[in-house]
């Protein structure tokens, strides 16, 4: 399946900004998407916009797919992407052409799995040597692990092995990876920025995106993570512009990939943060050995 989230997201900015969105499959007709909740605002309004329902429930297929029509790609992610994508051949020359045509290619999460085989006239692969991202080994390894066996490849080594100058940042927290008209982007909270950067790629200046609560909260992890360490104070000042919640699980999961007392103390003050809001007898271990940890 496809992630939905990311398909709402992306979507609203395009439409937001007045491009006209057309959506394509790898056999056509009614996709499914991976499990999503239905309830949030984004995808809410997705499904009530009759328009794009009807493309989503009737895609067209990418060996159909007219890519003169078109000045830009986007690819959104889910694990079906992985599955699907590297071996389909039409959506391949349908990237390559669009490329080729001096348009832009975007790809988020899991979407650069769609990449990983496109060559162009010369004979390269169109990842080489450019800069490029997506979900990562360490995400993976991580939150992936129910499918992960089941990949025929990693997909951040895939890309490395095609030659790409593979970048990223922290688990989840967004990276946009932008080399002249091929953008990437790593995670599902990366999709807004990357579908922004494909608006400016296409010579327009985007409207102001609206951020979902989690990426509105992620964003300052981010800031945290970065070495701000007064980043946090909206979260504890005004919790209820803020999913407090998701902070705590985020530090939980960077505890996880803890290696210096420095990750261990950005975890804690994320564990913290979410305490109270998650009420969870794990994460109460969890902060309890991390404070004895540092000898707190």
């Amino acid at each position: 399946g496809y992630e939905f989230d990311e398909f709402s997201k992306a979507y609203f900015v395009f439409k937001n900004n007045g491009i006209v969105v057309d959506i394509a499959s790898p056999q056509g007709g009614q996709v499914e998407a991976d499990k999503y909740d239905s309830s949030k605002s984004y995808n809410a309004r997705v499904l009530v916009d009759e328009a794009i329902m009807a493309k989503l429930n009737n895609t067209l297929p990418t060996n159909g797919v007219d890519a003169k029509a078109y000045d830009a790609v986007f690819v959104v992610g889910g694990k079906g992407a992985m599955f699907d994508l590297p071996q389909d051949t039409a959506l391949q020359n349908v990237i390559a052409q669009i490329y080729q045509q001096h348009g832009s290619v975007a790809a988020v999460c899991h979407g650069p799995a769609a990449l990983v085989n496109v060559k162009l006239k010369d004979g390269s692969y169109l990842v080489a040597n450019k800069a490029i991202n997506s979900f990562t080994n360490r995400e993976e390894k991580l939150f992936g692990k129910k499918w992960i066996n089941e990949f025929d490849f990693m997909l951040e080594d895939k890309l490395s092995e095609r030659g790409a100058n593979f970048q990223s940042s922290e688990i989840m927290l967004s990276h946009v990876a932008i080399d002249g008209r091929l953008i990437t982007g790593q995670n599902p909270t990366s999709t807004v920025d990357v579908a922004t950067a494909l608006v400016k790629s296409l010579g327009l200046t985007p409207v102001n995106a609206e951020l979902s609560l989690e990426d509105k909260t992620l964003a300052v992890v981010a800031k945290f993570i970065a070495g701000d360490k007064s980043a946090l104070e909206p979260l504890i000042n005004n919790p209820e512009q803020y999913l407090n919640s998701f902070v705590g699980v985020y530090g939980f999961y960077y505890l996880k990939r803890a290696n210096t007392p420095l990750d261990y103390e950005q975890s804690l003050a994320l564990m913290l943060v979410g305490q109270k809001a998650l009420n969870n007898p794990n994460i109460d271990m969890k902060i309890a050995k991390t404070q004895l940890r540092l000898g707190q």
